[in-house]
């Protein structure tokens, strides 16, 4: 099983949730100039739709995910408004 570094750091949303260590989701990846499936482990439960981060390739099409939520998101103002 070779890991595939070009997901790792790359976001995604679930299309199936996670179930921690009951088993995995599966995670919408844009990766590569397109957007690729992925079976997707996380510590914890994650729902449907949420936005994670790839934090680790197991191989195989699977990857290890958190939680993710974009640090720009809640800066306020706009970029419009620089300067």
């Amino acid at each position: 099983m070779s890991q595939d570094d070009a997901v790792i750091g790359c976001t995604g949303v679930l299309l199936i949730g996670t179930r921690g260590a009951a088993g995995p989701g599966e995670v919408l990846v844009r990766v590569r100039g397109g957007s690729e499936a992925f079976l997707a482990w996380s510590a914890e439960p994650l729902p449907v739709g949420a936005t994670v981060l790839v934090i680790e390739s197991r191989g195989n099409r699977q990857v290890d995910v958190m939680e993710w939520a974009d640090p720009l998101d809640a800066l306020p103002g706009s970029a419009g408004d620089a300067g």
